[in-house]
């Protein structure tokens, strides 16, 4: 294999309507079907959810790992590389391997451009190449499985799990799941399979109502905080701790190693779902086993800080309720400090209420765009920035390097200088720290 080849590969498949979205399982199931249907050999956890799916996804690993399960995981999209999107024991693809799959996948996508169900998206190719990842070279115990958009359509609800997760439900992508949160519930609770239990994070009741619907309708048990568990933060210092208490067992004093209230959710809902599966699958799973897994959980690109003096915080909030998220675990962590902003997000979001929430924290913002198509453009959101705080020091800078470059140069030792708005930029502002610091070492 040559890095050229999997350069060329990789550019094909980002080349199948990359940024597109096709809702539908038809051609998922065109591929399972000459692909042998690998989806079938795969014992899953599914989740899906507005926010904190791939944090619960964090803390579900790390805990079944702490156990001694192979495992499996499903993410997107990624903040490190590719590969990190579909990870064995926390190890993402190997080249060589992704290379192959890809070569052996390629004649199906060409082919099915003439089937009735017409060819796949890039999204609905990589969820095909991470199932045959899974059922024909890794061979995990048990697969973390993470919806990209919904859930009732979603490529990756091709699968039958083991438990269902949904983690919450907000408003986002609405253009696509519908306008209120019934309808939005509803594509969420899509994932829900006759008998197979559901965890539910906390949620509004309007949400909640509809997954409760759902749930009766295809007699699933469910699983809710706040009803079957709870979960109680206690703060210690700089460090998160949870009391978790549900219908399986209580855990106090859980030190978890992401940080923020909301990770409290994230965490109770891994727990509670692992609980489910060790009383009702025999999953070999023990106390010491989720307290190790809670407090050693990592997750790029979440709160995230690269560096102290002055503190760097990379946070992959993108819509409002991770926003809302990111002011109250700023408020804890540095209570009265105003912080550094450095901001990108997409067109399609609501940007104008994210300004509205981060504007009164900051002392200045420079306001940027990716590569991403659909990266909104530096002035409108200065613009929503500045309606949202007249007096605020706004720079709007076309090139993301630039705004990130004259950012570092401004802040001083004693500040914050927070990076978010987009998963899409902190991926590209976190790869360009650590090459930095690689070429700095060397």
């Amino acid at each position: 294999m040559t890095a050229k080849s999997l350069e060329q590969a990789l550019s094909w498949l980002a080349g199948l309507e990359r940024f597109s979205v096709r809702p539908g399982l038809e051609r998922m199931e065109y591929m399972m079907e000459r692909l042998g249907h690998p989806e079938r050999r795969l014992k899953f956890i599914h989740i899906a959810g507005t926010n904190g799916k791939g944090s619960t996804a964090a803390f579900l690993q790390s805990i079944l790992r702490k156990a001694g399960h192979e495992v499996g995981l499903f993410v997107s999209p990624y903040v490190v590389s590719f590969h990190e999107r579909i990870q064995h024991n926390g190890e993402p693809i190997a080249p060589e391997d992704l290379l192959a799959l890809i070569e052996r996948i390629r004649p199906i996508v060409e082919e099915m451009k003439d089937a009735a169900c017409g060819a796949p998206t890039e999204f609905e190719v990589v969820t095909a190449l991470a199932l045959l990842y899974f059922a024909t070279v890794s061979y995990p115990d048990i697969v973390v499985w993470e919806t990209g958009l919904g859930g009732r359509l979603d490529s990756t609800n091709i699968v039958h799990p083991l438990a269902c997760i949904i983690t919450n439900v907000g408003f986002d992508h609405m253009n696509i799941l519908g306008g209120d949160l019934h309808a939005i519930a509803r594509e969420k609770a899509g994932i829900i399979k006759n008998g197979v239990p559901v965890i539910t994070g906390k949620m509004s009741e309007e949400a909640l109502e509809v997954i409760e619907s759902v749930a009766r309708e295809r007699k699933a048990s469910l699983y809710r905080e706040g009803k079957e568990y709870e979960a109680v933060r206690i703060r210690k210092g700089d460090k998160e701790i949870l009391d978790f208490s549900g219908t399986f067992g209580i855990y106090n004093r859980c030190e978890l190693g992401l940080v923020g209230e909301h990770q409290m959710h994230n965490a109770a809902v891994a727990v509670m779902a692992l609980q489910v599966l060790s009383n009702y699958f025999a999953l070999y799973v023990e106390e010491e086993h989720i307290r190790t897994g809670l407090r050693e959980a990592k997750w790029p690109g979440r709160f995230e800080k690269l560096a102290e003096n002055p503190d760097v915080i990379l946070d992959g909030a993108h819509n409002v309720d991770g926003v809302k998220a990111l002011t109250k675990t700023l408020q804890d962590y540095y209570p009265g400090q105003k912080v550094s902003l450095v901001f990108s997000a997409l067109v399609d979001k609501n940007y104008t209420e994210m300004a509205e929430l981060l504007a009164p924290l900051c002392k200045q913002v420079w306001v940027t765009k990716t590569d991403h198509p659909r990266a909104a453009e530096p002035e409108a959101l200065a613009n929503a920035f500045r309606t949202a705080r007249p007096d605020l020091h706004i720079y709007a800078i076309t090139e993301w390097q630039e705004a990130w470059r004259r950012a570092l140069h401004t802040v001083h030792e004693q500040d914050v200088l927070l990076v978010a708005g987009s998963l899409y930029f902190i991926s590209d502002i976190r790869n360009e720290w650590k090459e930095n610091r690689k070429a700095g070492d060397e």
